[in-house]
Order: C-alpha cells, then structure tokens, then sequence
C-alpha cells in the first residue's frame, strides 16, 4: 500500500532520536489514525487478549452516534423552516441543517485535539483516542446557535481542567462532554437558555411564523405550561426544539442498541437510570400538587436530554462505576437525582447534566463501598470456615 510505505519511510525521522524527533507523539497519533498498531503485548505476566482496544472502543461509539446525529441536523433545517412558516425539500432541511452543525464540529475537533496533540507533546506521551469521542459529544449536547467561540471556550476549559489536569484520557473524574455545557450553562446561561437559542436563526429572526414557538418540552413543563407540551410522539421522534443531538429518542434507542450488542456501554447502567427516573417520577404522580408532578413518569425518558444522558454520558466507562452492583446504584441515583432536579428546581430544567457530573463525583466512593463489603463478606464466610 503506497500510503503505508510513504508512512514507514517518514518514520525514523519522527522516531526518538530523529531530526523531527520531538514530534514522535503527533506522528504516531497520526499513523495509529491511519493504521491499526502493530504494538502487541509481550510474552512476559497476565495479558488479556481481546480483538478490542480504545481505538474500536471508539469507532463503534461514533458510529452509534450517527443516528442521533444526522437526525439533529435534519431537524435544524425542519425548526428553522418551520419557525419562519417555508416548506421545503427533505434535502434542503438537511443541508440547511448540515451546514449549520458543521462549524461546531470543526471548531470543537481543531480545538480539541490542539490541547490533546500539545498536551501529549510537552509530556511526551501518546495521543489517545478518547477526544475522537469527546468531540462529537460536544457539538451534540450545545443549542444549535452557541457562538462558537464561547464553544472555544468551554472545550478548552473541559479538556484542560477537566481532563489534562487529571493525566488525560482515562484519568479525569467528570465527563469532559457534560463539563464543556456545564461551562457555558454558568459562564453564558443566555446561550445555553430561554426560548430563541434552540433554533438556528430564531434569535435574529424578523419575521416569525404565527403560532410558533421555540421553547423546549422541559420549558414548557418548568413553567407547569402542561398544555403546552408537544405531541408524544413528535418528543419520541424528535421533531421539536432542542440540542443538536438530544431530541430524537428513537435515533439514541438505535445507538443504544449498537453499544449494548458490541458489549461497549453497559447496559445495567442504562436499564438503572430509566428505572431511578421511573421510581421518581410515579412517586410524583402520587403526590401530586402541581401540573409538573402529574404528567405521567415515563415522559421524563422522552424530554430534554434524558435519553442521550443515559445512553453516551452516563456509560462512559472512565467516570461511571466499575463494579457490577456499583453500575446499579451508580444510574439508579442519576435517574432519580434528574428528575427531583426537574421538578423542585426550576432553575436548572434539564437535570440530567448536573445528575451525570455528581454522581461521576461519587462513583468512585461507590466502587470502594462495593468492594469493601465483599472482602468483609468473604472475611466473614473465611472465619467461619
């Protein structure tokens, strides 16, 4: 292959002690993006030899993205041509859609994987492929029309404060993804907030469709405007206002289903925070009081970014529980922390993001609980023997 053959006969000038030496990490990220490594384990200790490493891990996450993805930018086109009253093509609401997401992308890879490539540079160390995934996440979990130097911003704050701080990939505490929102949710709440901000061009819009209106289905339930709130099966599809990635159920159900077959999220986690919402939400429906704590449990699943949050966030292998029964109580606790957000705090609407980051805070501590009461079982059961 004549690509493979111009990369081996670059490589000893980017290998340590070449002229270009100091680059070697920037370089073997690159052939590494390229081609599969050939570094294998030596014949030395424990090894486990699986067909799987982080940059599969990866590619499989991006792909079940997709779904959510694509339909995001399709329904950026839908809500802009639906807020000013035009009907168009399926392909013009895509590329208008399309076009408009792109900028995000690109800002949130150049800027991302420049911290990675400098980090991984003054340290000496090699790129890791875990921001491959970070950045798609970011652009997919922001309002379609965040200006994008505020999205700059919060990706420089989430890879360097929330993940270079920690020794990178596999060493942060939060999910760099739900860090990059919570920056602009407290730095710029304007832009993360409110009516106009879902919908690209609605903030500058002149003339508005009668009737429409760019509100969320969580704003609409925060203000126990219960009448309000969309058709069940548009949320369930996704056809209304939102973050770029986290309106159509249906598109994460199908990215949920990739992850859970190829063994890469962990379906305990997302099975406990639908049951820990669930939980909640009934126990609301039983109290009763105000609109907000009677519409029915399950639609907290379909509303804001439950869905999305349970799927790509909370399962992110780094920042959740690693012990079994620590995957249970780990989204059991983010299902029902979201939905008491939701409904005893209005100022924060969505509380699926501050649910994810507390609870990576405490998975830690919930793992050391785990495997303490397992020795101290298998102590017990050892004495009496």
């Amino acid at each position: 292959m004549i690509l493979k053959k111009i990369v081996e006969k670059l490589k000893p000038t980017f290998s340590k002690g070449g002229k270009l030496g100091m680059f070697h990490s920037t370089f073997e990220a690159f052939e590494s993006f390229l081609f599969v490594p050939e570094t294998v384990a030596k014949p030395k200790g424990s090894h486990i030899h699986d067909s799987i490493d982080l940059k599969r891990t990866m590619s499989v996450v991006i792909m079940a993205v997709m779904p959510a993805m694509l339909f995001g930018m399709w329904n950026t086109g839908y809500q802009h041509f639906l807020s000013i009253g035009e009907e168009v093509s399926f392909i013009d609401t895509f590329f208008y859609g399309f076009f408009k997401v792109l900028p995000l992308i690109i800002v949130s890879y150049v800027v991302g994987l420049a911290i990675e490539f400098t980090s991984a540079q003054i340290r000496g160390h090699e790129v890791n492929e875990g921001y491959l995934v970070t950045g798609i996440l970011i652009p997919l979990i922001m309002p379609v029309d965040v200006p994008l130097w505020i999205l700059a911003l919060a990706i420089i704050f989430a890879v360097i404060i929330g993940k270079e701080i920690f020794g990178g990939t596999g060493m942060n505490i939060w999910n760099p993804a739900l860090l990059a929102r919570a920056f602009v949710f407290f730095a710029y709440p304007s832009k993360i907030s409110g009516d106009k901000i879902w919908v690209a061009g609605l903030e500058n819009a002149q003339n508005v469709a009668d009737g429409f209106s760019g509100a969320t289905p969580l704003s609409f339930a925060a203000s126990n405007e219960i009448d309000k709130l969309p058709d069940t099966m548009d949320m369930f599809l996704g056809i209304i206002p939102g973050s770029i990635g986290e309106t159509s159920t249906i598109a994460i159900l199908l990215g949920a289903a990739l992850l859970i077959f190829t063994g890469i999220a962990s379906w305990k986690i997302m099975a406990s925070t639908v049951a820990g919402a669930l939980c909640v939400g009934f126990l609301a429906n039983a109290l009763g009081g105000t609109p907000y704590l009677e519409i029915p449990a399950w639609q907290h699943l379909i509303m804001g970014g439950f869905a999305f949050g349970a799927v790509f966030m909370a399962t992110d292998p780094v920042t959740s529980a690693q012990t079994e029964t620590g995957k249970w109580i780990y989204g059991f606790f983010i299902g029902a922390i979201a939905v008491i957000i939701r409904l005893f705090n209005p100022g924060f609407p969505e509380g699926m993001m501050m649910a994810i980051l507390l609870m990576n805070t405490f998975a830690p501590l919930i793992d050391h609980c785990i495997v303490q009461a397992n020795i101290k079982k298998r102590m017990k059961r050892k004495s009496i023997l």
